[in-house]
């Protein structure tokens, strides 16, 4: 289910929409051309089988009727009267026998045979002893090749052989009970079970078993051999108990209990509902092109005016903030961009009318803040503070001397933006070596740049805030009195400059930390440093902050990440249109990734 939901997820819209319209349009169709499908293939078997269960029961009327012409033929022969008295009779001469048989034998079994065309041949078998074969009329006992059992009860039984015969016995009740009598009939089996090898033209089965189960009739037709064979009657009472490959009926035969089986390949049966499953499949096929079609066009007709927009958004993204696609509110589409070409308008004015007044000002305050200092007049004043000093001996004092003129000179940078890597670190060392003065050298410094990065482009005004913020917010703040630590690095890592300054002081609270290139702060401070090199730079460099609060581990850390670019000579001149162009296409993009 999570991998059906992750793929849906990672579809485009136009697929999503194009597969929600396919589902909600074929499911329908599919349901209800199943449900007909299925409700119409029941029918037909339903059909068919009702004429296999008719077929059947006209059958047995047909076999019922057969085998009870039979039984009557057996009962004229076993009562009648005359019959009896020449077979108790005892004669004296071959005369008086042959009288009998002129009269009564011959024609009572002529009469039947000639009523009766099932019946082939009726023989009387006796133990009278005057009594002597006629023909196959009447033969002696002792012939009877096999007497059934319980032929005693005077009832009609019923003999079959694999060599399709159907015979019948039946004993004649005489007074004396010496004397043993049965009639045997010889029934023509193929007119009585002839006609159930024509029930079906093929591919079905005949079964009929007498009550002990024993076969009395079997056929079946298949087109194809391996689709079925005849079976038995335990083998059909497996496939009844089973549902397997064949549906069968059976019924029974009133005249003798016998039963009869009919049965037919269920694919058969089934086979009439292929007509109308092909009928139903043409439809859904016709119905799911129908479907395809008019869902390409609704979704491309909703998905078209996305597609625009789209192409605006990736035009905004090279720098161009006009919409130029039209949209009316009708729909929610419509409206989404209409509300979508107002933003992009106001943002249009917001960049040119707020962002680059914004750069231009904070580009005026540092202007303002250099200006606010006469170089000549502070450096002639450093020069002489150190000249007065070394005369007197006091060596703390020139260094101070000597450390502030570097540190204005670098600060200043001749009123330029840019500067490089060495004159910024000697400013960011001079700074760091006044404050360890004020601090009675009280700081450990340790201040590595790594050698071969001094000729590349920094903007000014970098490192010293950074420095002065772990001073005067970390170190100063520290009450455990153990060392105080200030760590300033440089070195070049994967085509980049990072600067990394380090302090083992107080640390910043979790609260602060997060908003501390984002809240606003009252004068030069980080979040200052952090947008110049941004809109400088662009969005992928700027500060990092990490900090901890108590322990050993207690400090903070800033890391600084620029562009390794080296200093050109125009630049290192000062050409302010490149700034300020360099400055511009960068505030573009920061705003294009705060519209992200």
């Amino acid at each position: 289910m999570e991998a059906v939901k992750k793929w849906y997820r990672e579809l485009t819209f136009r697929r999503k929409v194009w597969f929600s319209f396919l589902s909600v349009s074929l499911i329908p169709v599919m349901v209800l051309g199943t449900f007909t499908y299925f409700q119409t293939r029941q029918l037909l078997i339903q059909r068919e089988e009702k004429v296999v269960r008719e077929t059947l029961k006209q059958s047995v009327l047909s076999l019922n009727a057969a085998l009870e012409i039979c039984e009557n033929a057996m009962e004229n022969m076993v009562w009648d009267a005359m019959i009896k008295q020449t077979l108790e009779k005892k004669y004296e001469n071959n005369y008086e026998m042959y009288l009998a048989y002129r009269d009564v034998v011959d024609p009572v079994i002529l009469r039947i045979r000639n009523l009766n065309p099932q019946v082939k041949r009726i023989t009387i078998y006796s133990s009278n002893e005057t009594l002597y074969s006629h023909g196959d009329n009447m033969r002696k006992i002792e012939r009877l090749e096999k007497l059934p059992e319980g032929i005693e009860d005077y009832k009609i039984h019923w003999e079959t052989e694999e060599n399709r015969r159907l015979e019948m016995y039946c004993g004649i009740y005489t007074k004396s009970e010496s004397d043993r009598n049965v009639v045997y009939l010889d029934v023509d089996y193929d007119r009585v079970f002839g006609y159930l090898s024509g029930l079906f033209q093929e591919d079905y089965g005949v079964l009929v078993a007498d009550e002990l189960g024993n076969s009395v009739f079997s056929c079946w037709k298949f087109r194809d051999e391996a689709a079925g064979y005849g079976l038995t009657a335990d083998e059909i009472l497996e496939e009844k108990s089973s549902l397997g490959r064949y549906v069968i009926y059976e019924e029974s035969i009133p005249v003798n209990g016998w039963k009869i089986w009919l049965y037919r390949p269920l694919k058969v049966v089934s086979a009439s509902a292929w007509s109308i499953t092909a009928l139903v499949f043409v439809v859904i096929l016709l119905c799911v092109g129908i479907i395809l079609t008019a869902s390409y066009a609704l979704t491309d007709s909703v998905v078209r005016p996305l597609k625009e927009l789209i192409r605006n958004m990736d035009q905004i993204k090279e720098g161009h903030l006009m919409v130029d696609i039209q949209g009316d509110d009708k729909d929610e589409i419509g409206r989404l961009i209409l509300r979508f070409s107002d933003l992009m308008s106001r943002l249009d004015c917001m960049v040119n009318e707020v962002y680059k007044s914004k750069i231009l000002q904070q580009q005026y305050e540092l202007r303002a803040l250099q200006a606010q200092i006469n170089p000549h007049f502070l450096y002639n004043s450093l020069s002489l503070i150190n000249w007065k000093a070394i005369m007197a001996g006091q060596e703390e004092i020139s260094e101070m001397s000597q450390l502030l003129s570097t540190f204005y000179r670098t600060t200043l940078n001749k009123g330029k933006n840019i500067t490089q890597v060495k004159s910024e670190w000697d400013n960011t060392c001079s700074y760091a070596r006044i404050q360890n003065l004020l601090h009675s050298g009280r700081l450990s410094l340790k201040m590595e740049l790594e050698p071969g990065i001094e000729e590349y482009e920094i903007l000014n005004l970098l490192l010293q805030p950074l420095v002065e913020n772990a001073i005067v917010h970390g170190l100063d703040h520290k009450t455990d009195g153990g060392e105080k630590i200030l760590e300033v690095s440089g070195r070049e890592e994967e085509g980049r400059l990072v600067f990394v300054v380090r302090d083992n002081g107080c640390g910043i609270k979790e609260e602060e930390l997060d908003g501390i290139l984002t809240a606003e702060s009252k004068g030069y401070g980080v979040q200052n440093v952090h947008n110049r090199i941004q809109l400088y730079y662009g969005t992928d460099y700027g500060l990092a902050f990490e900090s901890c609060q108590g322990g050993e581990l207690s400090g903070t850390k800033v890391t600084v990440r620029i562009p390794k670019k080296r200093m050109e000579d125009d630049t290192v001149q000062g050409t302010k249109e490149e700034t300020a162009r360099r400055t511009e296409e960068n505030t573009v993009q920061r705003i294009e990734e705060n519209t992200r």
